[in-house]
């Protein structure tokens, strides 16, 4: 058995001056807004998008395919991925073929397991061998990215999708766990590493540098993008003032 070996990245210098326009990771959007959908897609640095049925929810979604059909039809030369909702395997396997035919640029998103835990690894098989492209989503160990890139290897384009951030919920630190992730799958070509649910800007520069394929990020944090490389010092009086404008305007007096 080939031994993998986690590579913990160096931290980032104070000094160094990280630059958008010199990332090899992919951005994807993540979201269901289909305003805040369309103005990602103005973005050239934006090359996907992602949808979960979470999103839509919040997003007041009330007609799936409906929307879908929106979007796919305002966003025509990017990958955007939908999930099936079913939880059985077979109703799985008929939503993710329907929602396939409805673009060479999606791809369907599948769970790694059912809700009862158990592994969807057959279903993934099939789908990924008769042309459908997969985003292998929820997936949070090593085990599953090798089981996953089992089920996908030799088929068509696929994304795994590794949730680094709940992993960092958990107080464990996903560095480790998505270098090793990277390493798992570079004798896979067609299956691409996706850093999911990133809870700051900061994680597009550590998947970046781990050499991830694709990191998807939500609107709040895509916002902060500007910041990237604003000196810290100016953003350090950015932030003293805004102090000084907020307690004037609320104001305080002792």
């Amino acid at each position: 058995m080939t031994q993998v070996v986690e590579r913990t990245p160096q931290p980032l210098s104070e000094l160094s001056t990280p630059s958008v326009a010199e990332l090899r990771v992919k951005i994807f959007a993540d979201g269901a807004d289909l305003a805040g959908m369309l103005e990602m897609a103005r973005r050239p640095y934006i090359r996907g998008f992602t949808t979960n049925p979470t999103l839509m929810r919040k997003a007041g979604v009330r007609d799936y395919r409906a929307f879908a059909h929106e979007v796919l039809q305002a966003i025509t030369d990017r990958p955007i991925s939908f999930e099936v909702f079913a939880d059985e395997p077979v109703e799985m396997e008929r939503q993710a073929r329907e929602i396939a035919s409805w673009g060479d640029h999606l791809y369907v998103k599948i769970p790694v397991t059912d809700t009862a835990g158990t592994p969807m690894d057959g279903l993934i098989y099939r789908l990924s061998h008769s042309g459908v492209k997969v985003n292998v989503t929820a997936m949070m160990t090593l085990d599953q990215v090798r089981q996953v890139a089992a089920a996908v290897d030799g088929g068509a384009p696929s994304y795994l999708s590794v949730f680094a951030g709940r992993i960092a919920d958990t107080g464990r630190d996903p560095l480790p766990i998505m270098s090793a992730a990277v390493h798992l799958l570079k004798d896979i070509p067609t299956a691409e590493l996706l850093w999911a649910s990133p809870r700051e800007l900061l994680n597009i520069f550590h998947a970046d540098r781990i050499g991830c394929h694709v990191i998807t990020v939500t609107n709040d944090v895509l916002a902060k993008l500007d910041l990237v490389g604003k000196p810290l010092a100016a953003y350090s009086l950015d932030t003293v003032q805004m102090f000084a404008r907020d307690a004037a305007a609320a104001g305080f007096t002792l």
